[in-house]
């Protein structure tokens, strides 16, 4: 009986080979697959290669069949299974089932996992007195701690990150080798006695180590000081946000004079205190990424106004390290809200490093400098995010925490680098199911972010092993991507395709969302700035467009952009422009004819007089600056975006009254759109009025041209919005629920931001397309 049933067993014994891509590196994958094959009673081995993780098992099917089930569905929280394929193996009469070592084929390669904020265990730990790890400010595990940060190379293995200079002590070694650990090859395991220490530097003196460093960082900070603080992807600058002495001295030291401060509080309940939190914005915060939010101030917030001037809005984010928990536990009750700033001088890249360089900065930046040694290898913001009315995330600044997951294209992507645009750049590589793109690298305005950049794009390709077969950059000549993209070309001989702004972006919403094919959609692609293939600047365009190239069906009609950059930073030039180009008068009365020195308005009007030093703009960015200033709400910006910002901010929100604009052609006219505002104003109509009554109209104008191009096409087809433009929240729910309520299929980014963050994978999607067609 017993010998019939055990050779009944061996009929059902069998083997199963699986080969596992995604996020399965740097998430405890490997002991969940040895804890499970455990569980099932199963052997084989387990093992990560440059492609993935490696599996085989042997055993019963029904056990296989168990083991199988819980790989799909219960992965570890911080894993993401982009492909799992499989096939039958011969029976194998293991004897137990083993972790193997690290596979490394040069040509494989993998997704990696983004940086991971502390977990609830390793809080737990470091707040209790009698853990080992009790105020260690590095604890992390395998569902925590830096990874992208810290990667030189892949596979993910300790030798391959900046963790390879600190050799574990035996009691790290004995957790780090053990499946059934939750330390298990968590890479950057260590504690106080092997990993590294903290230094606090002050003036130029001798360092302090250890826990006294954390003290005098927290003093000082206590002390209205401002401190350079080392995190994940560099240093914050952090004071007491309730501090106006030291608020005042840091806009100053960072030349920052107005764009809003980022915060971190000691815990929701004390965001509470200012903000109004909603669930989806709980777990925002909660979340693994740990980003900012963008949250609604509460009426009575305390505040200081100078943390964000002129808004409605604070941008909070909970500590995401071992040590900010620790810099709070010392600083509370006292303060418990920091800002908690990106260390750099105005639109230069975050400082990271600890060269003597870097300290020197540092010093100018702050009152001292809490550092520490273990090395970062790629420098990363904080991401920025904000809840939408829809209930959904929507990304303004992807960085740590998100970046550098892939997006999951549908399609086999050919070997491509794209460039990105000028301004919130990315890069984008692809290669097979995978869109890498990069990390928020800034605006490309001066040569340390531009060296930045191409530091992050050598670095992207030895990580990613991407060896271009195409470059792709933007149309506009003048870009220090598309100088970049046009030099590489030229040195390695290598397809060099330049792809129109807004077609990028739209493409980019399509691709995330599957639909970058043969299928027609309208594209409403609103921003600032875009150079257009008629040479002017877009960005108040209605595209119609697939995976074959784009039609330009309507535009805002053009006004002059008088100066460049200079319209940009004031903009009562703008405004005055726009009333130049349509017809209307300076009259003194308007806000930004008072605002213009007389000087200037002279020169202005001879500008506009003779088109001298003046490109035309369909901008819609443009256009809400310009009403911003008719408004006078904002005449002169100190950072991009800034008037449309203060524009939405003042609007009413019980108005339901709109500006109806008119449509001649293929332009979009702004003429009865200004003269109506013109007469508001003169009758004392309220500002915030004026801006409901402005918004309304642009998203009844949304529907109207897409009714049109619907109706021309004679198909119901998909809807697309991008570009910067439509972060305005107003603006972006009213088009969305009026062209819903309308039978449109409205198609928004969820991974990328609407601004210019997306334009390099819209670049990549359509050099694929373009280099496929060339075969």
């Amino acid at each position: 009986m017993n010998a019939s049933s055990n050779n009944s067993d061996s009929k059902l014994m069998l083997g199963r080979h699986y080969q596992i891509t995604g996020i399965v590196q740097g998430v405890g994958f490997r002991p969940f697959v040895y804890q499970t094959a455990i569980k099932y009673h199963l052997k084989g081995d387990v093992c990560n290669s440059a492609n993935g993780v490696i599996i085989n098992v042997f055993g019963p099917q029904r056990s296989i069949d168990s083991f199988h089930e819980i790989l799909q569905t219960a992965p570890p929280p911080r894993a993401r299974i982009d492909h799992l394929s499989f096939f039958e193996v011969p029976f194998q009469n293991e004897k137990e089932f083993r972790i193997l070592p690290s596979q490394n084929i040069e040509t494989d390669f993998l997704p990696v996992s983004p940086d991971i904020c502390i977990c609830e265990a390793c809080q737990n730990e470091i707040l209790d007195f009698n853990n080992r790890r009790f105020h260690y400010p590095f604890t992390n595990c395998t569902n925590c701690g830096p990874r992208f940060s810290i990667i030189e190379r892949i596979p993910y293995d300790r030798p391959n990150t900046s963790m390879k200079r600190f050799p574990m002590c035996s009691s790290c070694t004995v957790e780090y080798e053990n499946p059934l650990d939750r330390r298990f090859h968590a890479q950057p395991v260590a504690c106080r006695d092997c990993g590294p220490q903290l230094t606090y530097f002050r003036n130029g003196s001798d360092g302090i180590f250890g826990d006294h460093a954390l003290i005098a960082a927290t003093e000082s900070i206590k002390d209205g000081e401002i401190m350079a603080i080392k995190g994940i992807g560099g240093f914050h600058l952090a004071c007491d946000a309730m501090n106006e002495t030291a608020l005042k001295r840091l806009r100053g030291i960072k030349h920052r004079s107005n764009k809003p401060f980022a915060l971190m509080a000691k815990d929701i309940p004390t965001i509470q205190k200012y903000c109004m939190v909603n669930p989806d914005e709980r777990a925002l915060l909660q979340s693994a990424a740990a980003p900012i939010v963008l949250l609604k101030m509460k009426v009575g917030c305390i505040i200081p106004e100078s943390v964000a001037p002129t808004q409605n809005e604070l941008g909070f984010m909970i500590p995401y390290t071992p040590l900010h928990i620790l810099l709070f536990e010392m600083l509370s009750p006292e303060i418990e809200v920091l800002v908690m700033t990106s260390a750099n001088y105005s639109e230069e890249p975050i400082v990271f490093g600890d060269s003597e360089k870097d300290r020197t900065i540092l010093a100018q930046l702050s009152d001292g400098i809490l550092t520490h040694n273990r090395q970062i290898v790629t420098r990363i913001d904080d991401s920025v995010t904000r809840i939408d009315q829809d209930h959904q995330r929507i990304m303004i600044r992807r960085a740590r925490g998100y970046a550098p997951d892939p997006i999951l294209v549908q399609r086999q992507m050919n070997q491509i680098l794209a460039a990105g645009p000028e301004l919130k750049n990315t890069f984008c590589l692809t290669r097979g199911n995978y869109a890498f793109i990069s990390h928020h690298i800034g605006d490309m305005e001066n040569a340390e972010t531009f060296q930045a950049y191409q530091e992050e794009i050598a670095h992207y390709k030895t990580i990613f092993r991407v060896t271009p077969e195409v470059i792709a950059c933007d149309l506009h000549p003048n870009y220090l991507s598309t100088t970049y993209a046009e030099k590489l070309s030229e040195e390695t001989g290598l397809p060099l395709i330049r792809i129109q702004h807004h077609y990028a972006h739209i493409a980019s919403v399509l691709a995330e969302n599957h639909r970058f094919n043969a299928e027609s959609a309208i594209g409403l692609a609103f921003d600032g700035t875009g150079y257009g293939t008629d040479g002017f600047i877009w960005g108040g365009e209605a595209l119609l467009c697939n995976n074959a190239g784009f039609e330009r069906v309507y535009h805002l009609d053009n006004f002059p952009l008088p100066g460049g950059d200079t319209a940009i930073r004031k903009p009562y030039r703008q405004a005055l422009a726009l009333l130049y180009a349509n017809g209307f008068s300076w009259e003194d009365s308007l806000f930004p004819v008072s605002s213009i020195p007389d000087r200037e308005k002279e020169l202005l009007k001879t500008q506009l007089d003779h088109h001298l030093n003046c490109v035309d703009t369909s901008s819609m960015g443009r256009l809400f600056d310009a009403i911003s200033s008719l408004l006078g709400i904002c005449q002169e910006a100190s950072y991009e975006g800034q008037a449309a910002i203060e524009l939405e901010n003042v609007a009413d929100p019980d108005c339901t009254e709109y500006y109806p604009f008119e449509i001649l052609e293929d332009k979009i006219l702004l003429k009865s759109v200004i003269g109506n505002i013109l007469d508001d104003l003169r009758q004392g109509i309220p500002k915030s009025v004026i801006s409901a009554k402005f918004h309304h109209g642009v998203i009844q104008l949304c529907l109207e041209i897409c009714v049109r191009i619907r109706e021309a096409v004679n198909l119901n087809i998909p809807t697309v919005l991008s570009g910067g433009v439509w972060q305005n929240q107003i603006l972006l729910g009213g088009v969305r629920d009026l062209l819903e309520k309308n039978s449109f299929n409205v198609l928004l980014p969820r991974q990328l931001p609407y601004n210019d963050g997306c334009v390099s994978f819209g670049q990549a999607v359509i050099a694929n397309e373009i280099k496929d067609r060339m075969r």
